[in-house]
């Protein structure tokens, strides 16, 4: 009788036995939410919020504090940086920079005094503005930095107090300013 002779298995053995064990297996389904066309469709979303959001005319709301000028103008408000002065305070993009007392700027917020022209608190927010415009810019060159301006004032806004608004638009790079107005016949 003879014996078995036994044999080293080869690289080439192993293989062919993985592969006949593999070859057996099912292949397990994927499980899981695909989230790459979802992705997609909320950023077509955001776009369409965003245009919707930025086109037409200006909406603002009148009070006893903010009387809105009228005006005879046809031009519609366009896309810009939005600034309001009540008779109490002055409000970037929607968030209170300062308080007016009877539509003044308190002096010790002014570089300069009672004198001065900058008021700091405005400019310094002005610039982060300034800051995050230009950024955007610099990544979307359609979207250039044009220094614009949406400024809403109380028609008793006293001329200093809107001078003084001014300088410090200019000091942080906004100098196209477009001021809001009534319509004649009351129309936004």
């Amino acid at each position: 009788m003879t014996e078995p002779v036994e044999k080293q298995a080869t690289i080439g053995d192993c293989k062919r036995v993985i592969r006949r064990i593999i070859g057996k297996r099912e292949a397990p389904e994927e499980l899981g939410l695909n989230i790459y066309p979802m992705m997609d469709m909320m950023t077509i979303l955001l776009v369409f919020l965003i245009m919707s959001f930025a086109s037409g005319a200006a909406d603002v709301v009148q009070s006893e504090e903010l009387q809105i000028p009228t005006s005879t103008s046809q031009v519609e408000a366009a896309e810009a940086l939005g600034i309001v002065i009540s008779s109490s305070e002055i409000v970037v993009e929607g968030k209170r920079v300062l308080a007016l007392r009877n539509g003044k700027v308190d002096p010790s917020l002014k570089q300069g005094g009672g004198n001065g022209w900058l008021i700091t608190p405005l400019f310094n927010n002005l610039k982060q503005h300034r800051d995050r415009l230009k950024t955007i810019a610099s990544k979307n060159p359609q979207r250039a930095f044009r220094g614009e301006v949406r400024l809403v004032a109380d028609k008793r806004t006293p001329f200093r107090t809107l001078g003084e608004v001014i300088y410090s638009l200019g000091q942080a790079e906004f100098g196209a300013l477009r001021f809001i107005v009534l319509r004649e016949g009351g129309e936004g």
